[in-house]
């Protein structure tokens, strides 16, 4: 009777402890404390364009909320409320959201002390609370964040000292304080840029501290207050040792100038040959050796082939240790800039962190060879699947076609108005959106084309995109935007309806011309059910179908400045203002009647009147 009852007890403790972990977000009162938490952070603010209105304390999961990232199993892993005109405070209980891993709070103003429970957050990445009106002191807790990259709390109202605790972080790219009120010593910070410049009390003339604003920097030594002949014979020391130390350094250069040589005639396959620490990292990212990715791709074998595009050829790879990546080997590598503008560039893309974005895991850069290791996503790009059949009925049937349409949209967002500096992606089409294991999309490929085009300003000269997919002024100047991308985004959302590629629709026997004119057309007839996907035989909803369609018209205006913005678009895609927008548009086309025209009527005069045409499309490439 005892052994029976002893067994009763350990099944029902098992099964409370089974209870417990799928419980493990809720409260006793059966709330998920993630709710809470974000709730708590909502009502400490004020939030005049009320943004934050989805934010619902009855919801029992937050991640369909705005501005909320979450994990593949449903924790918030990022919070992204960047430049919402946002006021008040914020909350403590930010401390409870235990998987976060980005806090993106710039532009706002924000007032009030940091809360110092931000120190508990171990998974915390990335934490960017500048440009707000946050005073106190920096917690010391935030030395806690071993994972810690990204730190800027740059331009707020922050008093006291840098907190020792802050050289404990070993991973750090980024610091900047700069432009706030501390004073008192600065801890040994092991970050690759720390910034504190427009700190009076601890940049001063008479502060021993170094103030330039960018560490590290030389220290520079004070004068010698001593007599006047010990001053002589200091700068008679001082002149010596620049004239011997400059000696040195010619010689030196030159004995490495000889030495390289040597090494190069020695050594043709120096850079496959040459070996890293595997534990060397940039930030979090991990160095790979060439020795080691080559290894993974069987030589980069043809038969790993995922994917060749403009921007290079991506493989499948197996490491050593049993995971699978996806390894992209960059072409024009020469062109890529040196080693430090590669890193920084690399740096910049690691940095965008959302669950809709692909994220870098690591990269190899030698002499001759520049490749990005990402993971490796098992269901492929939304444009090999979108043919696909998985037991007579296709992969992506329009539940997922709209899934993939909302992913793309908040991915996009993200990279133009929540990412710090923000990226254009300049080739947004269903071959460069990938699906994870979920069906969930994942924007590639964003970030190298600025990586590639290196020497270039905020004005690019090198179209890189996709016939069928490039917006009108980029075509005919060579300038991009973040409307560049909302005009790739509706033909994407096109490719979504029509089941068939842009650059391949003009092919067909029975259609002519490009894929954005022929919908017009078909919309102007109020013929949209023949420009649906014939393999869907159906299944869709036409309501839907009528507001995608308009959305992506509106994405697709010739003159960028009529596009909305992303954040507009991702709206519209939920079902908000879609009427207001397109009612105005409709005026705007109408007036526009009575004008001369600025713009072609078809996309395909574009096409055939652009001289970088030739251009784009061998950047562009197969995929």
């Amino acid at each position: 009777m005892e052994r029976r009852s002893s067994v009763f007890w350990e099944v029902g403790f098992l099964v409370l402890a089974l209870v417990d972990i799928a419980y493990a977000t809720l409260s006793p009162a059966g709330v998920n404390y993630e709710v809470v938490a974000l709730m708590a952070i909502k009502n400490a603010l004020r939030d005049p364009y009320s943004v934050l209105d989805n934010w619902d304390i009855n919801s029992v999961d937050p991640c369909g909320w705005r501005m909320i990232t979450c994990t593949p199993d449903g924790y918030v892993s990022a919070l992204g409320l960047p430049s919402q005109s946002l006021s008040g405070t914020l909350s403590p209980g930010i401390g409870n959201l235990t998987f976060l891993e980005s806090i993106l709070l710039q532009n706002n103003a924000i007032a009030g002390l940091i809360p110092a429970t931000i120190g508990k957050l171990e998974k915390l990445e990335a934490l960017d609370l500048s440009n707000n009106t946050f005073s106190g002191d920096i917690p010391s807790s935030l030395g806690n964040l071993k994972d810690l990259n990204y730190l800027r709390l740059n331009n707020n109202s922050l008093t006291g000292s840098c907190p020792e605790s802050l050289s404990n972080i070993g991973g750090l790219t980024l610091v900047d304080l700069s432009y706030n009120n501390l004073s008192g010593s600065l801890p040994k910070i092991s970050a690759r840029t720390f910034k504190v410049a427009g700190n009076p009390l601890l940049c001063s003339p008479k502060a021993d501290n170094n103030c330039s604003g960018v560490f590290p920097e030389p220290l520079l030594l004070p004068p010698d207050d001593g007599k006047e002949s010990g001053s002589k014979n200091h700068r008679v020391a001082v002149a010596f040792g620049a004239s011997f130390g400059a000696a040195f350094s010619i010689i030196l250069v030159i004995g490495l100038l000889f030495w390289w040589r040597y090494r190069r005639n020695q050594q043709i396959f120096f850079d496959i040959n040459e070996q890293y620490d595997p534990e060397v990292r940039l930030g979090h990212l991990k160095r790979y050796t060439f020795k080691e990715l080559r290894a993974a791709t069987n030589h980069f074998s043809s038969k790993n082939i995922l994917g060749k595009g403009g921007f290079g050829i991506v493989y499948k790879g197996c490491l050593s240790d049993g995971s699978v990546v996806a390894v992209k080997r960059l072409k024009d590598y020469n062109t890529a800039g040196g080693e430090i503008q590669f890193q920084t560039e690399v740096e910049t893309i690691s940095l965008a962190v959302h669950r809709n974005l692909l994220r870098l895991r690591g990269f190899c850069s030698t002499e001759n060879e520049r490749l990005l290791v990402y993971p490796y996503m098992p269901n492929g790009s939304v444009a090999s699947r979108l043919k696909d059949q998985i037991h007579g009925r296709p992969a992506l049937d329009w539940a997922r076609r709209k899934r993939v349409a909302l992913g793309t949209a908040r991915g996009l967002l993200y990279l133009h108005e929540q990412c710090d500096p923000k990226i254009i992606h300049r080739d947004v089409k269903a071959a460069n959106i990938l699906l994870d294991e979920d069906f969930e999309a994942v924007v590639g490929d964003f970030g190298l084309a600025k990586l590639l085009d290196h020497r270039d300003s905020h004005v690019t000269t090198a179209v890189r995109g996709t016939i069928g997919h490039i917006a009108p002024e980029y075509l005919s100047t060579g300038q991009s935007s973040e409307k560049t991308d909302v005009f790739g985004f509706g033909i994407l959302l096109l490719e979504l309806i029509t089941g068939q590629k842009a650059l391949d629709f003009g092919r067909s026997a029975n259609q002519k011309g490009v894929m954005l004119d022929w919908v017009k057309k078909l919309h102007q007839e109020g013929k949209l059910g023949l420009m649906v996907d014939k393999d869907l035989k159906g299944n869709f909803d036409r309501i839907e179908l009528e507001e995608i369609v308009q959305v992506a018209l509106l994405c697709t205006q010739f003159n960028p400045s009529h596009r909305p913005k992303m954040s507009d678009v991702l709206r519209m895609l939920e079902g908000d203002g879609l009427a207001e927008k397109w009612e105005a548009s409709q005026k705007m086309i109408e007036t526009s009647r009575f004008r001369s025209c600025e713009y072609p009527q078809r996309y395909s005069d574009f096409i055939e009147e652009s001289s970088l045409v030739v251009e784009a499309m061998e950047l562009s490439g197969p995929r």
